[in-house]
């Protein structure tokens, strides 16, 4: 087992988000791996946490990923969050992802928790399981 493929899928997932239209549309350019300084836009996505689990076998290694996406948004109510939150998971789960090393064997939807945040804003978290090989 590696954990050398965590950066690849990371930077494939992000970039996969990063670059289409309808999410554009509904975020912007809000999606972060790291917060950054200064006040936040009133809705954004970030990366992370990440599992990994080793998944290798005799034609080689491999791991089982558990990689959360979080949609953080001050406004009352879930429908724009949710909204958010189908379209995030429309584009995962059609995507094609190139990772700079590994291949994705699978990609699923695994759940969602959504929850009101203490200052009044919503926060849904989604999580999904990647099966990855390494090819190096």
């Amino acid at each position: 087992m590696t954990y050398a493929l965590s950066l690849p899928l990371q930077e494939a997932v992000y970039q996969h988000l990063a670059t289409d239209p309808a999410l554009a549309a509904q975020l912007g350019d809000a999606i972060y791996d790291a917060l950054p300084a200064g006040s936040l836009p009133q809705t954004y996505v970030t990366l992370g946490p990440e599992q990994a689990q080793d998944r290798s076998d005799r034609s080689g290694g491999g791991a089982r990923h558990l990689i959360d996406l979080t949609i953080h948004s001050d406004i009352a109510g879930f429908a724009g969050a949710k909204a958010i939150a189908a379209t995030i998971c429309d584009i995962l789960l059609a995507a094609d992802l190139q990772l700079s090393r590994g291949r994705v064997v699978g990609l699923w939807f695994n759940r969602a928790l959504a929850k009101r945040t203490t200052s009044g804003g919503r926060r849904i978290t989604l999580r999904f399981v990647v099966r990855l090989e390494d090819t190096a």
